[in-house]
């Protein structure tokens, strides 16, 4: 495992710190994205007819610009285009390895003790870039909330601060020098492990429902008879002659 020196804010080397091979170890990938070639329409030369279309014994051609002849454009040829898309998750692990393995084989990664500034002033945070060797530009991660860093470093050209759980792979090759916190450190070889292993969800018995609370029953009413309605008598029909 590469061991790198831990320095203060004044460059003065207070420890070391182990970093793990499979992230600051990883190899390197290169991809060349610049290609260009010439179709039909984009090469030189006129757009007339050479000859006519018969009795000249010779193959029929259209234009000097055809793929066919010398100097004529090229058929589906490679063009520039846009390469932006969603990167699988493991893929951009995987090329953030790859960065700081970089930076840190070109010697350009530093480990800061901690990110302690006594104040917010840009001033304070050039001289104490200028102690950690920065040149052209720099890439400062830090974990959790640090004010001063904040507002002293986003007034310095070419200087950009980053957490580590957003840390990209672009913005660490594009600064020149790459500094670390070693709460950073810590927090990228636990994230970055490719052995890291899912946490296991324990098995969940099954759970019966709660029982449901009795209701109160209501104390019985008095059953109450109601007296008998009387059925008025009929009157008796008197019986007539018919």
């Amino acid at each position: 495992m590469p061991v790198v020196d831990v320095v203060n804010l004044d460059g003065k080397k207070v420890g070391q710190v182990e970093l793990a091979d499979a992230i600051f170890g990883a190899k390197v990938n290169q991809h060349l994205l610049t290609h260009k070639t010439k179709d039909k329409s984009e090469v030189s030369g006129a757009g007339r007819k050479l000859w006519k279309q018969k009795g000249t014994g010779r193959a029929r051609v259209g234009s000097i610009r055809s793929p066919l002849w010398r100097h004529g454009g090229t058929v589906h040829g490679p063009k520039p285009r846009d390469y932006s898309y969603a990167l699988p998750k493991k893929m951009l692990l995987g090329a953030l390895r790859s960065a700081l393995s970089a930076k840190l084989a070109e010697q350009k990664l530093t480990v800061v003790d901690a990110w302690a500034l006594d104040t917010h002033k840009t001033k304070a945070l050039v001289a104490v870039l200028d102690k950690l060797n920065h040149t052209k530009s720099a890439l400062l991660v830090a974990h959790g909330e640090n004010s001063n860093l904040e507002r002293a470093s986003r007034n310095i050209e070419g200087v950009k601060l980053a957490a580590p759980s957003v840390l990209q792979p672009y913005d660490v090759l594009k600064h020149d020098l790459l500094v670390l916190s070693k709460d950073a450190v810590a927090r990228l070889s636990h994230s970055l492990d490719p052995e890291k292993k899912p946490a296991a969800v324990p098995d969940v018995e099954t759970i019966a429902p709660a029982a449901k609370p009795a209701k109160k029953e209501a104390a019985p009413k008095a059953a109450t008879k109601k007296p008998a309605a009387k059925k008025a008598a009929k009157p008796a029909k008197k019986k007539g002659k018919g």
